[in-house]
């Protein structure tokens, strides 16, 4: 008789909490936003249940994040509208993974605005 035991993913919120936060490195080390939740959606996807649909969804946000800003650094120069696309940017990156992390902890799916579609 063959074991299931491998499929079964356990619930874990507070580490999806923790992935959700983990972004805030970016404000700390200045680029472990992307890469700590990249690595902790790579090794737990197939074992945390809702992991997949958490991680998609912030790397979708923080390469989104990305593009933003260098979208922004050349509309610096025309009539400084790329400065307040980086505020908008800024505020957004530090309030949307705290909504998000609050969320998980209540087992609701995350929704990040402006988050582009690169991993589905």
């Amino acid at each position: 008789m063959e074991s299931n035991y491998h499929t079964l993913k356990r619930t874990d919120n507070q580490l999806l909490v923790v992935t959700h936060l983990s972004q805030m490195l970016t404000y700390i080390t200045g680029f472990g936003g992307l890469i700590v939740p990249l690595i902790l959606w790579a090794t737990q996807k197939d074992r945390v249940d809702g992991m997949d649909a958490h991680g998609k969804a912030i790397v979708n946000f923080q390469l989104s994040i990305i593009v933003y800003c260098l979208i922004s650094v050349p509309l610096i120069l025309l009539f400084g509208l790329g400065i307040l696309l980086l505020i908008l940017i800024g505020i957004l990156s530090f309030v949307m993974p705290i909504i998000n992390a609050i969320k998980a902890s209540n087992g609701e799916l995350p929704s990040y605005p402006l988050s582009l579609g690169f991993i589905s």
